[in-house]
């Protein structure tokens, strides 16, 4: 016995040994930056410990503003995007013919790079010289005024973001649900037809119970993608998110790094950490939900 566990214990240490260099040491890295106050990137220094720069970045308004597109994003998208994936799960689920052809369908986006389709969103929506974009044609027949939805106000621009990450989490979240309901063994199905169940109630008492722990797994795992959110509103709304007003906390880690105001490690490690804690808590509160509904 002790052999295999040497053994096991040995066919585990490069994982162990990859994920201490470049996941355990660089968090406790962080840890020390975030704590370090008044630190200077060129000389390496830094004239105290302690936690003004937790205090900073909570009071800074560029990373309020973050933490506020940040957090309406994760609210409407995580649900609406669940339930979306849901209810054309369950459509997939009962088609005969082409049910192949339309998953592959629904599952094309989830293969296409984030950056490029952000470019179509933004020429979709955005108004130019020449043109007011696309949807605003739409808009415009139907009888309504043009939106600038790029460079106008606040709640155009969310409502781009927010349909356009609804639009990118749909593929995979469809492809775990279908899955999901192909796993349902059929014999409930035909023991809740023989007793003359409506269909509502077979959906209700059957298919979600069963399919519930997968639903908990994609609104764990959205949160948590939707709280890294970054690359996808670079790609509509460009580079220089605070000045649109539509920075994620992900993106103020970035600026603080690199951006117009970087070079502030120890602002964008407390800010990061800020970040952590949200997405630690969070994903606690839905795995404690999650174990309750499947006791």
């Amino acid at each position: 016995m002790d052999k295999n566990n040497n053994k096991a214990w040995l066919y585990l240490l490069p994982a162990m040994v990859f994920l201490g260099v470049f996941m355990v040491y660089p968090l406790f890295d962080v840890v020390i930056y975030s704590l370090e106050e008044g630190y200077n990137f060129a000389s390496q220094t830094y004239f105290g410990i302690g936690k003004y720069n937790y205090s900073y970045v909570l009071r800074d308004p560029y990373f309020l503003q973050a933490l506020k597109n940040t957090f309406i994003l994760v609210i409407i998208t995580v649900p609406l995007s669940t339930a979306i994936a849901l209810l054309i799960s369950v459509g997939l689920n009962s088609i005969t013919k082409l049910k192949d052809f339309f998953q592959t369908v629904f599952f094309l986006p989830y293969v296409t790079n984030t950056l490029a389709v952000g470019l179509v969103f933004m020429i979709l929506f955005k108004k130019t010289p020449y043109s007011d974009g696309f949807v605003n044609l739409l808009i415009t027949a139907c009888g309504g005024t043009a939106v600038d939805f790029i460079d106008g106000p606040y709640w155009a621009k969310m409502f781009v973001m927010c349909f356009y990450t609804v639009w990118v989490v749909l593929p995979f979240k469809i492809l775990i649900l279908t899955s999901a309901l192909a796993s349902v063994n059929p014999d409930y199905y035909k023991a809740a037809r023989v007793d003359g169940t409506s269909k509502l109630r077979i959906f209700t008492r059957i298919t979600l119970p069963m399919i519930l722990p997968m639903i908990f797994y994609l609104v764990i795992t959205g949160f948590i993608g939707a709280f890294k959110a970054y690359s996808d509103v670079v790609a509509i709304f460009g580079t220089d998110l605070n000045a649109a007003g539509m920075n994620t906390i992900v993106g103020y880690v970035y600026d603080m790094l690199y951006g117009n105001s970087g070079g502030y490690p120890s602002f964008a490690a407390a800010a990061a950490l800020i970040l952590f804690a949200i997405v630690l808590t969070i994903t606690c509160i839905n795995l404690l939900i999650s174990g309750k509904n499947n006791i």
